[in-house]
């Protein structure tokens, strides 16, 4: 597959995550390890599940998505 960084979805994703960083760091301090680290994990994901995707060296369009939705992450290796 192409490189995620090419990708027009995954620039505007890492755009916006750098953007929610920089407008976190005015939340109250108090907020640091609750709704600050929770709203930056949050879109931070979103790169990085492109970018994971982006990684799989199985074709997309041949895949079975439904034998995926009850499969932990962590077994996929093993499908």
């Amino acid at each position: 597959m192409k490189d995620f960084r090419n990708l027009a979805v995954w620039s505007k994703a890492h755009r916006l995550t750098l953007e929610v960083y920089d407008k976190t760091k005015g939340f109250p301090r108090d907020e640091q390890f609750g709704l600050t680290s929770q709203i930056r994990r949050s879109c931070a994901s979103i790169p990085a599940n492109i970018a994971e995707g982006c990684g799989k060296s199985t074709d997309p369009i041949s895949l079975d998505f439904s034998r995926y939705l009850l499969v932990p992450r962590a077994n996929w290796n093993t499908i």
